[in-house]
């Protein structure tokens, strides 16, 4: 397993480092999309997949985190030029960060802080009202944003989060370097959770929370650290996609972006951080693949008019046969380590039989 985490690492790595060697302008986007929504799903598999608490709440951190993230970046004279609706407060006006790597950090312990406070109310309850309850948070950070717009600029949202490079020319901050390097740590951070004491205490809250609180463990405590270690890398994800996009508005941020990551994990294995990476390559890099279904084609000597659409069709065929087929996902509750032991196993029993 060890082996095999370390040639996985290494692979990502080379990825990352030889990126903008291979890729264009679109493929270094997608690149980016991809490892943003790496970073989301595993966090995201941490408390649902691993703790096994039905949380419907990644929508509200990854919020919470880009405009944090983006009233960091912007100065004062941009929070002023941009804020039509409302004089932004003095507050927002003071706060200004020139480092991206900072905002970032500040976005991911602004959500986790957040996820704490949170824990008291939301793990009073579990299953699906634990869901309901943490989908009412992902509503109510979307209405705060649009109605205090002196700190958010309300619905119009905040605009060219960008920096400025030696030219004057505005640049995204998020580049593949930020986005895979965060992706490599995330992974490697809950990996370690995953396998230590703690990972076994979720995975035993997650299969029977009366039993696992009869053995000793603090049920409140197991759950309440999944939820901010996720939290803090869902902020820290939401500050790299507004550094993609370049803005940000409430708009982003609906159930819809929920649901897209639970449709991941799901893929992928609820409980396999393995799955999570696999189902957003799957995800997030199949629809774009798909992309060509959407325009006129030349099929069979005969030209097809543009069909806008029909690659979601055939991509919800797709997952609807992928999930007839592995119900449990297609890593399951394994990580590719123990896949790759479960296969060598059986070839070698199989050998040792003939």
């Amino acid at each position: 397993m060890k082996i095999t985490n370390i040639l996985f690492f290494a692979l990502a790595l080379g990825f990352v480092l030889l990126a903008n060697t291979f890729f264009g302008e679109y493929g270094l986007r997608i690149a980016n999309n991809i490892a943003i929504f790496i970073i989301l799903a595993i966090s995201y598999n941490l408390i649902n997949g691993v703790t096994g608490q039905f949380s419907l709440e990644p929508n509200g951190f990854v919020a919470v985190g880009a405009y944090v993230a983006a009233l960091l970046l912007l100065d004062a004279d941009a929070k002023v030029y941009q804020f039509d609706a409302q004089d932004p407060a003095p507050f927002i006006l003071a706060i200004h960060v020139n480092n991206f790597i900072l905002a970032m950090i500040i976005s991911g312990i602004c959500a986790a802080i957040l996820a704490a406070v949170l824990a008291m109310p939301v793990f009073r309850v579990r299953g699906d009202y634990l869901a309901i309850v943490t989908l009412g948070f992902g509503f109510i950070i979307q209405l705060l944003a649009v109605n205090f717009p002196e700190y958010t600029n309300g619905s119009l949202g905040l605009n060219e989060v960008m920096a400025r490079d030696a030219e004057d020319n505005l640049v995204r901050y998020t580049n593949i370097f930020y986005s895979g390097g965060v992706a490599i740590i995330a992974v490697i951070v809950i990996l370690n959770i995953v396998y230590s004491k703690f990972g076994r205490a979720m995975k035993a809250v997650r299969d029977d929370e009366d039993a696992a609180g009869a053995m000793g463990i603090n049920v409140f405590a197991t759950k309440t650290a999944a939820f901010c270690v996720s939290a803090f890398f869902e902020g820290m994800g939401g500050a790299l996609l507004v550094g993609l996009l370049g803005s940000v508005g409430p708009d982003q941020f609906t159930f819809l972006f929920t649901f897209q990551l639970l449709i991941i994990i799901v893929l992928g294995g609820l409980g396999s951080t393995s799955g999570a990476i696999l189902g957003t390559i799957l995800v997030i890099g199949g629809s774009e693949w798909l992309r060509f279904l959407d325009e006129p084609m030349h099929i069979f000597g005969y030209d097809t008019p543009a069909l806008p659409g029909l690659r979601m069709v055939v991509f919800s065929v797709v997952l609807i046969l992928v999930m007839i087929f592995a119900r449990s996902g297609i890593m399951g509750r394994y990580e590719l380590g123990e896949v790759i032991a479960i296969v060598r196993s059986r070839l070698w029993k199989k050998g040792n039989e003939r």
